[in-house]
């Protein structure tokens, strides 16, 4: 193997997907008076009219995003559609069209492609989302699948990332860990296949987390709920690479720290059961474990009382000064600060 003598050379892996992309937009400045807000949120905002219009888009590739031994073609359309309508959820805006590109290799056959579609269609009925257009190419190594996403919110509606204050409340929607405790089922039932093709395995105990992980629905629920209790969060982002992940980039972003209590992570009965039997940590699947597509947000403390007893809702812990960190608060009261260690695409893992 031919040595590399560059020194200068930096590995992809050494920076990480975010770092990548701040390293990659760092020169580029907004030209266009309709361009508002350019790479650094979960979506990009423009103005054409009286309301700003957000667009975001996604890109899935098999073998790193989805395996197709386990993901069925329908739920993958659908997922990939969910995926992008939770980045506009995620600033307080309603999605409504979307365009997708998809780039096929010969092993799939019309038929595959329809059962991909009616994914897509299904979600796009589900959530009364248009689907105005894209492209499609050939592919040499399996499936790709990029989806872009259109909405809209009005002005003093939409949320950032930035805009958390310190002694802001910091809420999650639903629970967490659910999505990464039914990878790791779906990926062991994968391994005994590969040895006994013939095995049937009985995933009835794992319906709930199997179904997080391949069947995500995006919070509208919350966004329609947050509407009617009349909050506007300070901040928000939706959970896609794992909590402790999310909190960073709300720190990064509204320049405060953060405090999370452990105790009060939402883990589903069911996920607890599945990291027991894997000799895995809860919390450290809700923390890490990423795909929940929940929504991260902080409320001004005077909402409390509007959310306290909501059963999609719970305050997790709150903001701090930024010199504080992020801290997680354990049940014993200490403090272990929070790192992020949930999906990151060009991991040194998936180089070697």
């Amino acid at each position: 193997m031919l040595e590399d003598k560059n020194p200068s050379k930096t590995s992809l892996g050494d920076l990480g997907e975010f770092a990548l992309i701040d390293h990659l937009t760092q020169s580029f400045s907004l030209q266009n008076p309709s361009s508002v807000l350019g790479p650094g949120d979960d979506a990009a905002v423009l103005y054409h009219g009286k309301d700003p219009t957000l667009i975001s888009t996604d890109l899935l590739v098999e073998g790193v995003h989805f395996d197709l031994t386990y993901m069925p073609l329908k739920h993958l359309g659908y997922k990939a559609v969910m995926v992008n309508l939770s980045d506009l959820y995620a600033m307080n805006a309603h999605p409504q069209q979307i365009t997708v590109s998809l780039a096929v290799s010969n092993r799939f056959t019309l038929e595959a492609i329809d059962e991909l579609y009616q994914g897509i269609a299904l979600a796009c009925k589900n959530y009364k989302i248009d689907l105005i257009g894209g492209d499609t190419t050939s592919s040499i190594t399996g499936l790709i699948l990029s989806i872009s996403v259109l909405g809209s919110a009005p002005k003093k509606k939409l949320v950032h990332r930035k805009g958390a204050q310190e002694n802001d409340l910091l809420v999650v929607s639903g629970d967490l860990g659910a999505a990464y405790a039914g990878l790791q089922v779906l990926e062991r039932e994968k391994a005994v296949f590969k040895v006994n093709p013939n095995s049937q395995p009985d995933l009835t105990n794992y319906a709930y987390s199997i179904e997080r992980q391949l069947k995500p629905e995006a919070r509208k629920d919350v966004i329609d709920l947050l509407d009617e209790l009349q909050i506007i969060p300070t901040s928000m982002i939706d959970i896609s690479d794992g909590l402790s992940s999310e909190i960073l980039h709300l720190s990064k972003a509204s320049k405060v720290g953060f405090h999370l209590f452990e105790e009060k992570i939402p883990i589903d009965p069911e996920v607890n059961l599945i990291c027991e039997e894997f000799k895995l940590n809860s919390a450290t699947a809700a923390l890490n474990g990423g795909e929940d597509y929940e929504l991260l947000f902080t409320v001004k403390q005077k909402d409390y009382e509007k959310i306290k007893s909501h059963p999609f809702l719970t305050v997790v812990g709150h903001a701090c000064e930024a010199n504080a960190g992020c801290q997680l608060i354990t049940g014993l009261g200490h403090q272990i600060e929070l790192t992020a260690q949930g999906w990151q695409s060009f991991s040194k893992e998936d180089l070697s």
